[in-house]
């Protein structure tokens, strides 16, 4: 009986497996669409967004969320103002608040959410809080860094590939050498 062992490419392929099936499990790619989010991201920029919270820990007053607000189908990337329980100030009060109602706090379970482009956005001033559970995802990587960290993923994996070859090849090569001296 032959005996099947696993060489280290055939580790290297499991592991990149693995890591290709967390990625797609944990991680998804949005596309910004409209200015409300200018000058921190422009229309058509492709972000990475994860719920993956045990990895890059739990929103946070500042992040930038992706939301699909209820009722709606598409989606929305907006920064995270307000967490709940905290107090909005006036100038972002929800359309439909009014100052002798006294101070707006944000709920119990929802954020408040508003895009960086204040005059050209949609978001909880209009449609109130969002519900966490509405959260897609929290944006992990911008687009500048996205290029980089993919050109640098990209040739460490290429040069690895290359080195374990290199080195497959060789080891071959010695146990030729070693069965036809023997």
């Amino acid at each position: 009986m032959r005996k099947m062992a696993i060489t280290g490419f055939g580790f290297v392929l499991l592991m990149v497996l693995a890591l290709a099936v967390l990625f797609y499990a944990n991680f998804r790619t949005v596309v910004v669409s409209g200015p409300s989010m200018e000058p921190t991201f422009k229309n058509g920029d492709r972000l990475l967004a994860s719920r993956a919270y045990w990895l890059i820990g739990p929103i946070q007053k500042k992040d930038i969320v992706v939301v699909r607000p209820e009722g709606s189908r598409s989606y929305v990337i907006k920064r995270v103002a307000y967490m709940p329980g905290e107090t909005v100030d006036y100038q972002n009060i929800p359309d439909n608040w009014s100052i002798t109602d006294g101070p707006y706090k944000v709920p119990e379970g929802k954020l408040y959410v508003l895009g960086d482009n204040w005059a050209n956005s949609e978001d909880s001033r209009k449609y109130g809080p969002v519900s966490e559970s509405a959260i897609l995802g929290k944006i992990v990587v911008l687009p500048a860094m996205w290029q980089v960290a993919l050109k640098a993923i990209l040739a460490l994996t290429a040069a690895y590939f290359v080195a374990l070859y290199v080195l497959e090849r060789l080891r071959a090569g010695r146990a030729r050498a070693s069965e036809s001296a023997g």
